[in-house]
């Protein structure tokens, strides 16, 4: 029951956006346009880009979201990412999201669809937030604002970097999880 709950949450906090124009491009140009994430275009041999996570949790949380991946600008294929967590949570939100590839092996780990185990705590209200997580890929701190005022702190850790970018929502989360991404090439 708990689960049906945090997976109706997910849902309703992913908007239909396909209407919207490019989601993508749109999402990446924040990320350009953030602080430090910027940087990482130049230097990166691809980036993941998830445009909507959506993400909800009663005690039990999900999350799900559908990107694309790019190699040298451009596209290679699609991806999906899930998350299943347990812990003291409780709310849902929305986020952007974009890991950096530092070379050819991360890429490479990624696009094989590696299982990530992860502990973290966030605190999100509308669309500022603070984050904290540790991960087998490394640990990693930021604060962000909306996507007009995101800013964006990392680095490279194992060949990646993740940078978020919340979107809107009320949730705290002190959990432990697993991500799964899969991958489509095109």
């Amino acid at each position: 029951m708990q689960l049906r709950a945090a997976f109706t949450l997910v849902l309703m906090l992913s908007p239909l956006t396909d209407a919207w124009g490019d989601e993508y491009q749109d999402t990446i140009e924040i990320f350009q346009n953030a602080g430090e994430s910027g940087s990482f275009f130049a230097t990166s041999y691809g980036y993941a880009v998830f445009p909507t996570i959506g993400k909800g949790a009663i005690a039990i949380g999900g999350a799900y979201g559908k990107g694309r991946v790019y190699a040298g600008g451009a596209y290679m294929g699609d991806t999906s990412m899930t998350q299943v967590t347990l812990g003291f949570q409780l709310g849902g939100q929305a986020y952007s999201q974009i890991i950096f590839f530092e070379d050819q092996r991360a890429f490479d780990e990624f696009t094989s669809g590696n299982f990530e185990f992860a502990a973290q705590a966030t605190a999100v209200a509308v669309t500022a937030g603070v984050s904290a997580a540790a991960t087998t890929t490394g640990s990693s701190a930021g604060a962000s604002g909306g996507k007009n005022n995101a800013t964006t702190v990392g680095r490279y850790y194992k060949g990646t970097a993740v940078f978020t970018v919340a979107k809107g929502g009320l949730m705290y989360e002190a959990s432990l999880g697993g991500q799964k991404f899969s991958y489509s090439p095109k």
